[in-house]
């Protein structure tokens, strides 16, 4: 046991003696900041393993069944996560997911013969630290646990998928893509998470001693959806939104960018203006031609038949095939097609703005903005001539546009980087200043709807 804490003793010794200094990391190059940035969190990671495992132990000392005889009743905490937290110093929240990890990483040894171990993946790759904490917690819970319809061998696999995609991706990407392979495995399901999660939301009043009153709010993914684009409508460009070029739009923008109160704010009245107006108005003219809107997007076979699922642009998580022709019921459909490889249809070089149409098709297509690791939605994306529209002859077409946010929008153009096409692959072709061979970064749909075609197109 003592050579355990002198082991530990010396590597914190060895980590203390790393400078924090501000005179320090200036006099390092990029690649070395970056490297060094990347190799504390590979020494983080390894740390945390541990930390989890020690954790997990501690509950299992602390046990229930113990009484207060158990470890932490005997230190003066109620559970084991009080005594982590005081342990660590952290958050209850950060104990509670030590102890989960934890609970992985001593499950998988302790019963690592077990045919009912499906998550064995998850805890050898938090132990070589090749998986985060944060991670680990987003494979498990975005999966699920083994049921009637997902069995514990598919859940091995999706691990197995899952953990490889962690070289790369980070936790929250993490999660949604395991949430969207428990779609997968358990397409009869959608329907009931998603009416689990309606049954979660909720909105309440809480008055305070000063007069003022406290909103919270919890949204299910489909109300979430019409109240972010309600807010989108009232604070762009503020939150950062497309650009405007329409006149009536520009002026709107200016007055709104020069308005003196903050965007939460404005947001705010906003909505106690929709209210007031809500009250007034006849039934259907709250919003008058323009009122929040929700895309609901969905394959035609899966509309005939009617199986399957649809998606809500800009929401990872499914929706049921009734959802979907609810909205179609209320709104109606627009028809984008699609070829086997995803491309989708071209309206040429009729003018320089992409119509309504196309973006439409964009945003089915691309998901939001394409450039790595961003998650804005459409509606926040501008659609990008890849070859220049004045000087390179591009055509407004979607097979030459992509969405891409504001600010990638504009870091692409100022910082030189490019976007080129083969068939239906978009690649990210970065400045000589950031890699001097210029190796193209591929640049994958974020559709889900998208994704669900293509998939569809496979099974036949």
């Amino acid at each position: 046991m003592s050579s355990i804490l002198e082991n530990i003793a010396t590597a914190l010794t060895a980590v203390a003696d790393v400078p924090v200094e501000a005179s320090i990391f200036p006099r390092l190059s990029d690649d070395d900041l970056v490297l060094v940035q990347a190799k504390l969190a590979e020494l983080r990671r390894l740390v945390d393993a541990r930390s989890a495992a020690a954790a997990a132990h501690i509950a299992h000392r602390s046990r229930r069944e113990l009484g207060y005889g158990g470890l932490a009743q005997r230190r003066g905490h109620r559970t084991a996560d009080a005594l982590i937290q005081s342990v660590t110093r952290s958050t209850r929240q950060d104990a509670r997911a030590l102890m989960r990890v934890g609970a992985v990483l001593r499950e998988s040894q302790v019963e690592a013969d077990s045919p009912q171990l499906w998550f064995g993946n998850i805890g050898e790759a938090v132990a070589r630290g090749d998986l985060s904490l944060a991670a680990a917690d987003a494979i498990r819970t975005g999966l699920g646990m083994p049921g009637d319809r997902v069995g514990t061998e598919s859940l091995r696999e999706a691990t197995r998928v899952l953990v490889t995609s962690a070289q790369t991706l980070d936790a929250d990407v993490l999660f949604t893509k395991a949430r969207a392979l428990r779609d997968q495995l358990d397409a009869a399901g959608i329907a009931d998470r998603e009416a689990e999660r309606r049954a979660r939301r909720y909105l309440r009043l809480a008055p305070l001693a000063d007069g003022m009153v406290r909103l919270t709010v919890l949204l299910d993914p489909e109300s979430a959806a019409l109240v972010t684009d309600a807010v989108d409508l009232v604070t762009s460009p503020r939150r950062g939104g497309p650009r405007f070029v329409a006149r009536a739009e520009k002026s709107r923008a200016e007055e709104l960018l020069a308005d003196e109160r903050t965007t939460d704010q404005i947001t705010l009245d906003a909505l106690v203006g929709m209210v007031k107006i809500a009250g007034d108005a006849d039934a259907g003219t709250v919003f008058g031609n323009r009122r929040p809107g929700v895309r609901v997007l969905v394959s035609a076979r899966a509309l005939e038949r009617p199986s399957g699922h649809g998606r809500i642009e800009g929401r990872s998580d499914p929706v049921s095939i009734e959802t979907v022709e609810r909205y179609a019921c209320d709104a109606g459909i627009v028809p984008i097609a699609f070829d086997d490889d995803g491309a989708c249809l071209n309206v040429g070089r009729e003018q320089r703005l992409f119509t309504a149409r196309q973006r439409m098709a964009l945003g089915a297509r691309d998901g939001g903005c394409l450039w790595p690791e961003c998650r804005r939605p459409p509606s926040w994306c501008e659609a990008h001539h890849i070859d220049h529209w004045h000087r390179d002859h591009g055509e407004t077409n979607v097979a030459d546009g992509v969405l891409l946010c504001r600010h990638h929008h504009m870091l692409l153009h100022d910082n030189h980087w490019q976007i080129v096409r083969r068939g239906a692959e978009y690649l990210l072709v970065p400045p000589d200043s950031i890699d001097a061979s210029r190796t193209p970064i591929p640049l994958p749909s974020k559709s889900s709807a998208l994704g669900d075609l293509l998939v569809e197109q496979r099974v036949g």
